[in-house]
């Protein structure tokens, strides 16, 4: 009996270590994934600090200079509000400064005019500041001010109803405050410490365009590999781009207000128009390729046939999408980005020629359309664009394909049912 059951005991121990040894492998490779994430969040960390860094050393400039200027030029004993105004000017969505000085200057003017109208009428107290502010709130949003004024009016309402029993004529430091704080904030901007616009867009192009690039990289690979899993969590990955693409958006205004107020960066309006016409393209690749990603979980899910030119497309794709930002980045012409494009096209049109069912016609369509939307990016024109995506395609095309790229996919002749 003994004999009989130590090999069942060894046995057992082997599994044992087996279970061990297959423990072992996935808490290693657990850890393995959290050290990557952890160095990739402190890589976007770092990346957000450098973005910033510019902003600080503005805001931290314009801040000490209004103080300096409103207590030692203007006597001001307490100069708080100008380096508040200069900060909350600068601390606005870069390309808005200028209108946010003047919403600045508005909203006081408003909340001064009701405070000591309402004070003048009902005087102080905790029931008579609940009243100021919701009439500086009402007033401001029925003459449509935006945001910023209705928050200005409600403060500046709140301080006057607070310290004007015990701070006499706080009205006129008040407004000199906000000139002096949103005005220096601005000549910081402009005069003392432009930003290179050219850099700021490039820095903020290049998480957009790097999510976009590499999430189409994970589409290729996932179609290769018939991985739809794969492929999901790319396509929920890009669903989460709007804080790429809205700082991408705000560096440019932000690049064309400095453009515009800093006579140091004039010569840069050319190149920065350039930019600004890119930045609708590059959003509708953005959301033409999501459509791509989709319609590849779906055909993976399916068992659609996955011709051997379609992965291979998509990757071009994502590779024009890194030419692109590092030719944008050097300022050089977008040549080789738009010959990828093209060859991405070409690649869809052999895959359409070997066969694809109908969720694999639109994977087809959209490559066609993203690489048509990275073209204009480039700075073709839309209908030149829609020319050289026809003619890279080549004969498979079908006259009801339509003459634009509305993302319309080319028929299949034979589409396999869904499901």
């Amino acid at each position: 009996m003994a004999r009989d059951r130590r090999p069942s005991l060894l046995r057992r121990a082997g599994l044992r270590r087996g279970g061990a040894d297959i423990d072992s492998a996935r808490i290693a490779a657990a850890m393995e994934q959290l050290r990557h994430r952890g160095r990739a969040t402190l890589h976007d960390r770092l990346h957000r600090v450098r973005m910033a860094t510019g902003l600080a050393v503005q805001a931290g400039l314009a801040a000490a200079l209004a103080w300096i200027v409103s207590h030692h030029l203007l006597g001001n004993p307490q100069p708080v509000f100008a380096p508040i105004s200069a900060v909350g000017t600068l601390a606005a969505s870069v390309g808005q400064r200028l209108r946010r000085t003047v919403e600045l200057i508005v909203g006081v003017a408003v909340g001064v005019f009701l405070g000591d109208v309402l004070i003048y009428f009902v005087g102080t107290g905790g029931w008579q500041l609940g009243l100021v502010v919701t009439a500086a709130i009402l007033l401001t949003i029925f003459f449509g001010a935006s945001v910023a004024v209705v928050i200005q009016a409600a403060a500046t309402a709140v301080l006057i109803v607070t310290l004007s029993p015990s701070t006499k004529d706080l009205e006129i430091p008040r407004f000199i405050d906000a000139f002096i704080g949103g005005g220096i904030a601005l000549v910081v901007t402009a005069v003392l410490l432009p930003l290179n616009p050219l850099r700021v867009i490039n820095r903020a192009a290049r998480p957009a365009l790097d999510l976009l690039a590499d999430q189409l990289d994970v589409a290729a690979e996932a179609l290769r590999r018939r991985d739809r899993d794969s492929a999901q969590r790319a396509l929920e990955r890009l669903r989460e781009n709007k804080e790429e693409l809205s700082t991408f958006t705000e560096a440019i205004e932000g690049a064309k207000e400095t453009s515009t107020l800093s006579p140091a960066r004039w010569h840069r309006r050319s190149e920065l128009t350039h930019y600004a016409e890119a930045a609708e393209p590059i959003d509708r690749a953005m959301r033409n390729s999501g459509t791509l990603i989709r319609r590849s979980v779906t055909m993976i899910e399916d068992e659609e046939p996955v011709p051997e030119p379609m992965p291979d497309a998509v990757g071009h794709l994502a590779e024009s999408v890194r030419l692109l930002r590092h030719e944008f980045a050097a300022g050089a012409e977008t040549e080789k980005a738009r010959e990828r494009s093209l060859r991405a096209v070409s690649e869809a049109g052999r895959a359409y020629a070997q066969g694809v069912g109908f969720s694999g016609s639109v994977v087809i369509a959209q490559v066609r359309t993203t690489a048509s939307d990275l073209l204009v990016a480039s700075g073709i024109d839309q209908a030149e664009a829609n020319r050289l995506i026809r003619e890279s395609f080549g004969e498979q095309e079908k006259p009801n394909a339509g003459p634009a790229e509305s993302g319309a996919a080319p028929k299949p002749p034979m589409a396999p049912p869904l499901g």
